[in-house]
């Protein structure tokens, strides 16, 4: 049936019922085994990173976080030494929805960190999934949100939203956050 859905529908009307939402809480399971990581090294194993529970952040609005992949933990040490406060967001956080095979799942973007300047939300890819349908659909919603976004903080000197989409080749620990958003930003 999928194969046979269309929608006429040209465009959505955007309602803002209010300008922020508070931080959703995130609940995270290890192992008892498994301590705590420092989050500026990167463990042995890197197979499973969604195993280990990180922390030491300065910068982070979560004392602990868990990444999907060593160049999430390397894009954290970016944001946490050059971002004025940055978190991942929790499920239902954004509210995002994006097309896919007749469905709108929700979109939930790997980092959201603000500058002196921007806000930017992060989404780190693999190089060989960046031009992928889906990886196209949810750029699409998430650039659409940061416009929607950014009109409403020029109402209320909020800062603008910039959406970045990177390689996971692109991110090393010694690249600025600055340098990222200059090659990247949609």
């Amino acid at each position: 049936m999928q194969d046979h859905y269309w929608e006429d529908a040209v465009d959505y009307e955007v309602t803002i019922s209010k300008g922020f939402t508070e931080l959703k809480q995130s609940a995270y399971t290890v192992s008892e085994k498994d301590s705590l990581l420092d989050f500026h090294h990167s463990p042995e194993d890197k197979s499973n990173m969604s195993k280990y529970l990180f922390g030491g952040f300065k910068r982070c609005l979560y004392r602990e976080q868990k990444f999907q992949s060593d160049s999430e933990r390397r894009m954290a040490v970016i944001l946490d030494r050059e971002a004025l406060k940055w978190f991942r967001p929790a499920k239902e956080q954004f509210q995002i929805f994006y097309r896919w095979m007749g469905d709108h799942p929700e979109y939930q973007p790997d980092f959201v960190a603000e500058s002196e300047d921007v806000v930017y939300m992060v989404e780190t890819k693999a190089r060989n999934e960046m031009e992928s349908p889906e990886v196209l659909a949810k750029k699409e919603s998430a650039v659409r949100w940061c416009v929607q976004a950014s009109d409403y903080a020029r109402t209320c000197d909020g800062k603008p939203w910039e959406y970045l989409l990177i390689p996971h080749d692109s991110i090393a620990e010694n690249i600025t956050l600055a340098g990222l958003a200059a090659r990247f930003k949609m």
